[in-house]
Order: structure tokens, then C-alpha cells, then sequence
């Protein structure tokens, strides 16, 4: 959970580089998953390369989106139901025929199990400018739509660790650090500049920073 009792929001972008085996996450159904816990307590295991081979990535398509659970097909040989897995069967993927060496003794599968679980994926993200009128230092930065502007000041902590000791305004206005960019009349034109075939960069809104009296600690 977040700073403010919520979910934390993730973008693509950020799931990507958690691509390695002793850093993975991947992302399903709109949510994200650490499932390097799971890599560690599995290592050396065969089952394990499916996940490894999607590490950073979506990996919804190996869903029902319906129940929630890994796609199943009627198997052509048995002409049972069993988990489709083309890329491969992975950890807690029984066998496609009974053997004495599986052992089904670990509870619920990775994928049903939320102690891997630790945000959602955003929806939407997009880029916004930030410029400290102080500094007149100026970054562009990613978020999330879903974020209030007191989670992009988090984000953008690792630029200007003093950031809450700024007034934040768009347009002249104050903005309302508990409300989301569209919340706070920020709108995300992108789209209509892709229709308008206009450099979205150009035109990126552009919240400005001004320094208040106190300091926050650093």
C-alpha cells in the first residue's frame, strides 16, 4: 500500500526494469506482482524460465480474464481440461500426466497468492513538466492518471528532495496536492495533439514550483 493508504501505481515503464532473475516483477489484470520472493525460494528449478522469460513485462494473456485464473484448453490426448501453457508449464503447473514427484502440498499457486501482489498498473499514464522557478531547473517526468499530486511530489523527491517546501500552481492557481492532474484541471491533451499531428513535447502542461520560507528535511 501507499503513503496514503491506497494502492501505489506503477507505469509500464517502471515494471520493465525489474527484469532479472534476483529483481523480478511482472504485471496481470492491472495489477503488479514482486515475484522475486518466488524466484529465490524456486531457483535452479526448470519451471522457473516461463517467469524468468517474461520478467518486466504483462503477462495477462496467460489469463482467463474471466476467472482469474491461467488459460485452460481441452487437452487432445485426454481430452481433459488442463492450464494452456504454450510458452511453456511453469511453478505450480501440475504435470500433464500423474506422477509421483509433484507434490501439490503448497497451497495457493503464485498467481492467486496477494502476498506478491504490491500495486496497481496504471491505466494511463502520461508525461508532465515540472519547473522549479527557484532553480529554474526544469524535468519531465512520467506518472500516472490515477495519482494525486502529493504521489507525484514523491516521484519527483529523487529531483528536488525539498519539494514540499513548494507551492505547487498550474495556470497561476493553487493545486490541490490531495486530487488527481485531471482533478486539478491539469487534462491530458495527447491525443488530440497524435490527431493533430502536433510534437506532444512542445506542449506538455507545466506545473511550476514556488519556494516557500521553511525547509523540509532533507
Amino acid at each position: 500500500m501507499g503513503k496514503l493508504g491506497r494502492p501505489s501505481f506503477y507505469t509500464p515503464n517502471e515494471v520493465a526494469i525489474h527484469n532479472t532473475l534476483k529483481d523480478l516483477w511482472v504485471s496481470y489484470l492491472g495489477k503488479v506482482y514482486d515475484l522475486t520472493p518466488l524466484a529465490e525460494e524456486h531457483a535452479g528449478n526448470v519451471l522457473l524460465k516461463p517467469i524468468i522469460a517474461e520478467a518486466g513485462k504483462d503477462i495477462s494473456h496467460w489469463f482467463n480474464k474471466k476467472t482469474k485464473d491461467i488459460r485452460t484448453h481441452i487437452d487432445p490426448e485426454t481430452g481433459c481440461e488442463k492450464y494452456y501453457t504454450p510458452h511453456g508449464r511453469f511453478i505450480h503447473i501440475p504435470p500433464p500426466y500423474p506422477r509421483t514427484d509433484w507434490a501439490n502440498d503448497f497451497g495457493r499457486p503464485w498467481w492467486k497468492d496477494e502476498k506478491y501482489y504490491i500495486g496497481e498498473l496504471s491505466q494511463k499514464t502520461r508525461f508532465i513538466r515540472i519547473l522549479n522557478t527557484l532553480t529554474s531547473q526544469e524535468q519531465t517526468i512520467e506518472v500516472c492518471s490515477e495519482e494525486y499530486l502529493s504521489e507525484i511530489l514523491e516521484r519527483y523527491l529523487k529531483y528536488n528532495a525539498h519539494a514540499g517546501s513548494y507551492t505547487w500552481k498550474y495556470d497561476g492557481k493553487n493545486l490541490d496536492m490531495g486530487m488527481t492532474l485531471e482533478e486539478n484541471e491539469i487534462f491530458d491533451e495527447s491525443e488530440d495533439f497524435y490527431v493533430l499531428s502536433m510534437q506532444e513535447e512542445q506542449w506538455l502542461p507545466a506545473i511550476h514550483l514556488y519556494f516557500n520560507d521553511d525547509l523540509t528535511e532533507a
